[in-house]
């Protein structure tokens, strides 16, 4: 049996999902996935790093999803060569590869990227999404970038529906849905640390790591 556990993690912009998702991976001692994962497949497919930039959690139309009204839904079929059509699906598909790769070898935590879908057949993951309130969200927006609340409301309103769009597009699911997840956590009911310190004791409990 592989010993190896995922914790795949989902988050709204502003609910401190990265932070806290950087937090659970220190105090479990495993590694931490978020924008490295845009490197890593830059490095596995000899592709400019660009590239995943661009694409980075967005649907966009391709030439051939225009032209026939499809898309290529290959999760790990390798029905396509990375180098034959560069889309956004052909991209999804490289940074799928990688994900599982990594879980395969490792312990680790992602962020984002439809980890928990890509890895739903992983014996051992747990899926979590963190939320936090209107007010929090934009409040922390506004801290961190040095923004006013309405540019704030923009960024937020853009990334959920980004998020949600690539989401929903790749895995045929519902981001943010709570029967997706195995826990869904409010990150402004207790406070950044607190709510890691929630999630470990749900992870180990759930793992059987104590």
């Amino acid at each position: 049996m592989n010993e190896h556990y995922v914790i795949n993690l989902g988050r709204q912009l502003g609910s401190g999902g990265k932070e806290i998702g950087e937090k659970l991976a220190k105090a479990l001692n495993i590694a931490f996935f978020d924008k490295e994962l845009i490197q890593l497949a830059s490095d596995e497919s000899g592709l400019c790093k660009e590239f995943f930039e661009k694409a980075d959690e967005r649907t966009q139309k391709t030439l051939l999803g225009g032209l026939f009204g499809g898309r290529f839904p290959f999760i790990s079929d390798g029905t396509l060569p990375y180098g034959s059509f560069l889309n956004n699906d052909s991209l999804f598909k490289i940074q799928s590869d990688v994900i599982r790769e990594l879980a395969e070898n490792q312990s680790c935590l992602f962020v984002g990227r439809c980890a928990n879908y890509i890895l739903r057949d992983h014996p051992r993951h747990i899926n979590i999404f963190i939320s936090a309130s209107k007010e929090a969200r934009i409040e922390r927006l506004m801290h961190l970038n040095g923004i006013t609340q309405e540019q704030a409301e923009d960024m937020m309103e853009k990334a959920d529906k980004k998020r949600a769009a690539y989401y929903n597009y790749y895995s045929y699911d519902t981001w943010g849905a709570a029967a997706t997840y195995h826990l869904c956590i409010d990150s402004s009911v207790m406070g950044i640390d607190k709510t890691v310190e929630y999630i470990l004791q749900f992870v180990k409990h759930k793992l059987n790591l104590e």
